[in-house]
């Protein structure tokens, strides 16, 4: 009996990016050039905000390009995980009461 083959269609397979760059970021940047924009009027600050939205862009297609997840992971990493973990894998640690129930 051969084996068979289902193949994976990249539609249901992509990674949620926008304008190739990841999506909330590059929304953020574009918000943020946005209001500078509209908030100060004036040709320098259009001008600052035009430069800031399109670098946002590049820099965020490039990163798309090396890695799509590069970001949520970035994320993920910042947020959720400490910045030291002491080791704890010792024999003369000393358990506390709720430890040593655990382990009974």
């Amino acid at each position: 009996m051969a084996l068979s083959r289902i193949p994976i269609r990249r539609i249901g397979n992509r990674h949620n990016l926008f304008m190739g760059g990841d999506r909330k970021a590059l929304m953020i940047s574009g918000v943020a050039a946005a209001a500078l924009i509209f908030s100060a009027q004036t040709l320098y600050s259009t001008a600052y905000g035009l430069l800031l939205w399109f670098t946002a862009l590049f820099v965020l297609r490039m990163a798309a390009k090396h890695d799509p997840m590069l970001l949520p992971v970035w994320f993920r990493l910042i947020l959720r995980y400490k910045k030291y973990y002491p080791a704890r894998a010792t024999p003369f640690r000393q358990n506390t009461h709720n430890q040593r129930l655990r382990y009974r």
